[in-house]
């Protein structure tokens, strides 16, 4: 459950960005943000991964390219139904859906499958220290049978 709230969230934050910079976008408040996410959360989970399946030959042929436009058509959709969520015209879709897409991926990296954040950093070694790291030397053998001998050459 807590994966499921803050992977909402993750969705909030990528839906308010795309409301800030892809221009014909709005939305009336933030109670509708939070609902739009939920809705688009929604129908990227249960009915993108049908559309897809149905648009299969299609999406072959045109080599993918489809799935941008199922992805447009449905982020328009969603604007259908929540109430003051709106999108002026498809291309403002397509422009927000590929926005969503990227932000969501991009914060849902950060979030492991039980829901809690992740963030790796590394640090640097202090000024004037040399680095250590670890070298792995490794020597390579050639085994050749000639006239019935093994032979072991090294390289």
């Amino acid at each position: 459950m807590v994966g499921f709230i803050i992977r909402w969230f993750a969705n909030i934050v990528s839906l308010l960005a795309v409301v800030r910079f892809v221009p014909g976008i709005n939305v009336d408040s933030s109670r509708t943000l939070v609902l739009a996410a939920l809705a688009l959360g929604f129908v990227n989970a249960v009915l993108r991964p049908f559309i897809l399946l149905l648009t299969l030959p299609l999406n072959v042929i045109s080599l993918g390219v489809l799935t941008f436009f199922v992805n447009g058509l449905l982020f328009y959709s969603v604007s259908k139904v929540v109430k003051g969520f709106y999108v002026s015209d498809f291309w403002s879709a397509f422009w927000g859906a590929m926005a969503f897409s990227l932000m969501s991926f991009l914060l849902n990296l950060l979030i492991n499958p039980k829901g809690k954040i992740n963030v790796r950093y590394q640090s640097g070694s202090p000024r004037g220290q040399k680095r250590r790291e670890n070298v792995i030397d490794v020597e390579a053998h050639h085994e050749k049978k000639s006239g019935g001998k093994l032979e072991r050459k090294n390289e």
